[in-house]
């Protein structure tokens, strides 16, 4: 058997504009890759999130403190917590998602 996987290349395409990367049972992939945008505003998931930033910056603001996120920082957001991205440029991470994302 070998193992599944997805190009970035063609991978489908997520509702908020991400690409849906490989998916497990209890983790999934993303990776963005977008310009200037707000988010969706403060909201809260009901997984959990790991990031790691590629290129460009972006800033992660949870329960009102801010993170500037830049290459090569990794970052967390718990379920149930509060948070909103603001990207000024363009800005590239992959985050994981457990359990997986996929609505």
């Amino acid at each position: 058997m070998s193992a599944p996987t997805v190009s970035a290349d063609a991978a489908p395409a997520g509702p908020d504009g991400e690409k849906l990367l490989a998916a497990g049972d209890r983790v999934a992939l993303r990776l963005w890759d977008e310009g200037p945008a707000t988010g969706k505003g403060p909201h809260a998931n009901d997984y959990e999130t790991v990031g790691l930033a590629l290129e460009g910056e972006a800033t992660l603001t949870i329960n009102g403190s801010e993170t500037k996120l830049t290459p090569g920082l990794s970052w967390v957001v718990p379920a149930g917590t509060k948070h909103f991205y603001a990207v000024s440029g363009h800005f590239k991470a992959v985050e994981a998602t457990s359990p997986p994302a996929r609505s």
